[in-house]
């Protein structure tokens, strides 16, 4: 049995090529395959990006690594994997197969995709991930950025008590960040418990509008350039570019997706990060986030985590597209019994 290629992805968009559930297969496999391999780069992000003018823990992302082997051991750069291996399945699954929904919809009266119809299909995309998207990185954040602010109270010039609020609703008083035992304590559940507990399901889904943001404009470059590089590795119209050739095209589109969106992702990490340092600001909203980091910080600000973020996405996004067009998804319903499917 040999990988079957989805040609919805590969360029032909007249016809879906795959099932449901092998497009969710597909996802899922891709999301936990990137996820374990880019993780600790994705921590580096948070973390430099929830830095303040002055008081700078890390310099760059190699040193946020090696300081964060140093004081939390080797795990510590997996610190808040495991809701992202948890959800990402999902999340991915709804990301790919909504954008080839999307694709196939629009191009139903045989004259294929213009460039706007893809945007439009990218941007639906977004729109239906961030449901699991923006739980996931709420519960992650905390968990990352939970060394860093470790980090900073133990600087002598950084001694205030850190707070963990929400909206200027207090959640119930837990010293989060006490210290390296209180952060390896730290779990998505408790933290979920207390959000839910103080804030209802709507404090889960805070930072929604910063996530669409940023997801959505993510998506409208990110599918169309996929495909427009993609089609460039076909000898034929009809033919499938190598396998290699989709891992490049999903590691350039993604690493300049990521890049451009990149200042809304730092206003997304702001916003969703409850737990705050000595003197770290709070804000009530996108524009007062950008406001604010525009005159404390500068333009450049918005850049922080530029870097991680593209060596994050690409190869993410790389390995999403090579999963999804071998057809790991197929490849596995072809050795499993039908009837688990049929419904």
């Amino acid at each position: 049995m040999v990988f079957t290629c989805n040609f919805s992805l590969c360029g032909n968009y007249g016809s879906p090529s795959s099932s449901l559930p092998a497009k969710l297969i597909n996802g899922g496999v891709a999301g936990i395959v990137g996820v374990t391999c880019v993780f600790p780069i994705d921590l580096a992000k948070t973390r430099l990006q929830n830095q303040r003018h002055g008081q700078q823990v890390y310099r760059s992302m190699v040193d946020c690594l090696l300081k964060t082997v140093r004081s939390e051991g080797y795990l510590g750069m997996y610190r808040g994997a495991a809701v992202n291996l948890t959800l990402v399945t999902p999340e991915k699954a709804i990301k790919l197969a909504a954008n080839d929904f999307f694709r196939h919809h629009f191009a139903r009266d045989g004259r294929g995709l213009t460039v706007f119809r893809e945007m439009l299909a990218g941007c639906g995309a977004g729109i239906c991930q961030v449901i699991i998207t923006t739980p996931m990185e709420m519960l992650k954040i905390q968990l990352q950025d939970a060394g860093r602010l470790t980090a900073q109270q133990r600087s002598p010039a950084m001694t205030l008590p850190l707070k963990l609020s929400v909206a200027g609703t207090a959640v119930p008083a837990r010293q989060y960040n006490a210290g390296v035992a209180a952060v390896r304590s730290v779990s998505a559940t408790k933290i979920a418990w207390d959000l839910l507990h103080s804030q209802g399901v709507g404090g889960l889904y805070r930072g929604l509008g910063a996530t669409l943001l940023r997801d959505v404009p993510f998506s409208v470059i990110y599918f169309p350039l996929f495909a427009h590089l993609n089609r460039l590795g076909q000898g034929q119209p009809s033919e499938a570019p190598p396998f290699y050739w989709s891992f490049l095209s999903g590691c350039g589109a993604g690493c300049i997706a990521a890049v451009a969106v990149n200042p809304c992702d730092v206003i997304k990490t702001r916003l969703q990060s409850l737990s705050r340092g000595a003197h770290e600001e709070s804000y009530s909203g996108i524009v007062d986030c950008a406001r604010k980091i525009l005159r404390k910080e500068g333009p450049s600000a918005f850049l922080k985590g530029a870097s991680c973020r593209a060596l994050l996405i690409a190869p993410l996004f790389g390995i999403a597209q090579v999963v999804y067009v071998l057809g790991v998804g197929e490849f596995v319903l072809d050795y499993t019994p039908n009837t688990l499917f049929s419904a």
